[in-house]
């Protein structure tokens, strides 16, 4: 069961780069006493999350933490090798926190995991958005298909805060 609008972000723990390389970063430290703008992606690099989702919340960066957000995060079922790849070929750093959950472990405990075997790409992150106070989800969006950003779009994001 997915997780909805009320619920509490279960502890988890993610991975994300630092100027001293990958570490460990938990769910209370993302999420505890902050606002946080948290959308996810079927992978990175694929056309629609890097040519229609991530750009967005580059373009509407300032307008969304201006409502109040502390954090604007992606988090993808990749390793932290690929996700800070892609975070240097969006030129998102100190804009956005790229969070990889390598093992799918915690977009499986928020119930936002997808089978995309027949793309030849395993279990992956649903496409969605969401906003998160002090670790509780105030607003979810997600995607009917990982093709489409639309609803989990940052500009819709924003008339949501």
């Amino acid at each position: 069961m997915a997780i909805g609008i009320g619920d509490r972000i279960p502890n988890a723990t993610l991975k994300t780069r630092t100027s001293d390389g990958p570490a460990d970063l938990s769910t209370a430290e993302i999420f505890d006493g902050k606002k946080v703008v948290l959308f996810g992606v079927p992978g990175a690099f694929t056309p629609t999350c890097t040519m229609n989702h991530l750009p967005g919340f580059l373009t509407y960066n300032d307008e969304i933490r201006a409502k109040g957000v502390d954090t604007i995060a992606v988090v993808a079922v990749n390793d932290i090798h690929v996700m800070s790849a892609w975070e240097k070929s969006t030129d998102a750093g100190g804009k956005i926190t790229f969070l990889s959950d390598g093992n799918g472990e915690f977009i499986k405990a928020i119930g936002l995991d997808i089978d995309l075997s027949v793309a030849g790409l395993g279990t992956r992150s649903k496409r969605f958005s969401m906003i998160v106070e002090d670790g509780v989800v105030t607003a979810l969006n997600i995607e009917d298909s990982p093709g489409r950003a639309e609803m989990s779009s940052a500009e819709s994001l924003l008339e949501q805060l």
